[in-house]
């Protein structure tokens, strides 16, 4: 069974990670993606990828933090597709490592820009796309760190994943009348680019209850579920896919 056949699906951050993964996952189970990120030339790749296995993809390159990224692609959606159905608003940044009081002012903003701001301008883009529609699902990778854990190095990150549940219950309450569903995912250690050098990975994957990072295929299936009818009456949530992260620190 194709859990989003059908669907049209934006992911941002597709470039790499869970949202590459995601893009994939989505893909195979139905869904036409317009996949977003800054790198085209990976863009590109992804969606050859998506076409040799038979599926439909987009590529729109752009920087999230520009409200006309999150526009280019919805239009798209809707020119090229005829809707939007959902979104996994997925990109992300850790930003500089440093104590918050040695942090400088734009590092913090930057940090904010990407995983927060970027995530409201994606969401003000599809929100009024999924009104017409009657319906839609929308997805935001926020963290188990700032949401059962600070981090040394990370009080700007944690902040702004932390923010992301705030977003996505305002969302709830706003358009849960409506038909839109949102929901975040906390994920654990996760096995991407911004996972560090083997020293760190293994640093972190002792913090999880399974003593390992997830793949980023973990994550994207988690994503699925949300996005899917399977959820159907899952909104202003978060759902943990951490491997026990927060199980073993209450």
């Amino acid at each position: 069974m194709k859990l989003i056949d059908g669907k049209v699906a934006i992911i941002t951050g597709a470039s790499a990670g869970i949202g590459k993964a995601a893009a994939a996952l989505f893909a195979a189970n139905g869904a036409v993606v317009v996949v977003v990120a800054r790198r085209q030339d990976r863009l590109g790749d992804l969606v050859r990828h998506i076409e040799e296995r038979g599926g439909r993809a987009l590529a729109i390159a752009g920087d999230v933090t520009d409200e006309q990224t999150h526009l280019e692609a919805v239009a798209a959606a809707q020119s090229r597709f005829g809707g939007l159905d959902i979104a996994f608003n997925n990109a992300g940044l850790v930003g500089a490592m440093k104590p918050l009081a040695k942090l400088e002012p734009g590092e913090w903003s930057e940090v904010i820009s990407v995983n927060l701001t970027a995530a409201f301008l994606g969401a003000r883009a599809q929100i009024p796309a999924m009104l017409k529609q009657g319906a839609g699902a929308l997805v935001f990778t926020g963290s188990f760190v700032g949401n059962s854990v600070g981090l040394p190095g990370m009080g700007a990150y944690a902040a702004a994943k932390a923010g992301l549940m705030g977003l996505v219950r305002g969302i709830a309450a706003d358009y849960g009348a409506a038909g839109i569903r949102a929901n975040a995912l906390l994920p654990g250690g996760t096995a991407t680019e911004m996972a560090g050098d083997a020293t760190q990975r293994e640093w972190a994957a002792g913090l999880h209850a399974m003593k390992r990072l997830a793949e980023p295929e973990e994550i994207a299936k988690a994503a699925l579920f949300l996005a899917s009818d399977m959820a159907s009456f899952v909104t202003g949530s978060a759902l943990w896919v951490d491997g026990g992260n927060a199980a073993v620190k209450l």
